[in-house]
């Protein structure tokens, strides 16, 4: 199965690697997004992701979210699939404790 081999990190590792620029997705629907996002995500809802996969240039890790981690992990087993390099963050926005732009 392929969540087994996604990788996952917590929202604090992620936290952590702010000043490197990892590239974030974000995977929530834009007026969630709009609410309240981590500097720097892109947002690409999990919605249209299947018909906006080229927004998403490999090959560098991408590290995605959401707002608990169940859709960033469908995302990540999707983009997986399609052959890029993904890092589901667990707990998502939820349990995001660093800073966040609106």
């Amino acid at each position: 199965m392929l969540f087994s081999k996604i990788k996952s990190i917590t929202p604090s590792e992620l936290k952590q690697l702010l000043p490197n620029k990892p590239v974030i997705l974000d995977v929530r629907e834009v007026d969630e997004y709009q609410a309240g996002h981590i500097p720097a995500a892109k947002n690409v809802p999990l919605s249209g992701l299947p018909g906006n996969i080229a927004q998403v240039s490999a090959p560098q890790p991408w590290y995605l979210i959401c707002r608990s981690g169940r859709r960033s992990l469908r995302a990540a087993r999707t983009l997986r699939k399609a052959g890029y390099q993904v890092i589901n963050v667990s707990g998502g926005m939820l349990s995001w404790q660093g800073p966040v732009t609106r």
